[in-house]
């Protein structure tokens, strides 16, 4: 069983960050918005802004109250557009309930989105158009890369439904010739599909979904989400969609624990930031 090291191959991201920052002579400014005083949002803003410092990217934060109002957002992201000296804007989600992330996502400028969440950008990935892509499932496919991890041809088991993983990276995964297959934690017999998997992807949020009786032997197993453990007495204990201890007895490669997943999302998202500053 090797470990697949992202904390690692963060830090090789971030060296490769700095290299093409410093010969290029790039000019990379990103604006980050965050909309309420949410302590999870605040310290990711909080290492998202070490990284940019640390790789020479500029970095504007500004923290609206949550009760501003939809309109005065968009006019917000409307004058960034329009303003040469931002080369990304980034919402920090969640946000509150009454400003729509639709809205939101589709009012910042394609140029502009970190995220790449924009349905404009969205549609050219699923023309196979990969030039910037979304930060989880960009950091997946790279992991994945990383390790010399074959995907072609091979059965993969991608384990819940959203815009942000699920769909980005199942598509990213049949652009690579991958059998792909999508299943959510509602799945009826998801031990059928995770059985016969080569590669298992999972960010459902559900503690202990996956165990080492319903992954085959040599199975590469890359968990995105944590949760808290609901049966522990110390509150704090982190568990994962997978069971480390027992996965680990079978499978070829795993993603670790307690590590937590941010260092790779924020690489991810600052190889956009710079990217976008190269295409100023």
């Amino acid at each position: 069983m090797q470990i697949l090291d992202w904390k690692k191959l963060s830090e090789k991201i971030k060296l490769e960050l700095k290299n093409k920052i410093e010969n290029k002579e790039i000019l990379s400014h990103i604006w980050v918005i965050l909309i309420w005083d949410n302590p999870a949002s605040k310290i990711y803003v909080k290492y998202k802004e070490k990284f940019a410092d640390e790789i020479w990217v500029k970095f504007t934060k500004f923290l609206y109250d949550e009760k501003i109002s939809e309109n005065e957002i968009l006019e917000k992201i409307e004058e960034l557009n329009n303003d040469k000296n931002f080369t990304g804007i980034f919402v920090q989600l969640p946000i509150p309930r009454h400003i729509s992330v639709k809205k939101i996502i589709e009012k910042i400028s394609p140029k502009k989105d970190i995220d790449w969440f924009h349905s404009q950008n969205v549609w050219e990935m699923f023309l196979w158009q990969e030039n910037i892509l979304p930060a989880t499932p960009k950091w997946i496919i790279r992991i994945l890369d990383e390790y010399k991890i074959q995907v072609e041809w091979k059965n993969i088991v991608v384990i819940w439904r959203s815009n942000i993983v699920w769909k980005p990276v199942s598509t990213m995964l049949l652009n690579r010739w991958a059998t792909v297959t999508t299943c959510t934690s509602k799945t009826q017999n998801l031990d059928f599909y995770t059985k016969n998997a080569d590669i298992i992807i999972s960010a459902v949020w559900k503690e202990n979904l996956i165990n080492w009786k319903n992954i085959k032997e040599w199975a590469v197993i890359v968990d995105v989400w944590i949760n808290q453990n609901t049966n522990s007495e110390i509150s704090s204990q982190i568990v994962w969609d997978c069971n480390f201890e027992s996965c680990a007895k079978k499978a070829e490669f795993i993603t670790p624990v307690p590590w937590w997943v941010w260092p790779m999302t924020i690489a991810s998202l600052m190889e956009n930031a710079v990217e976008l500053g190269i295409k100023k």
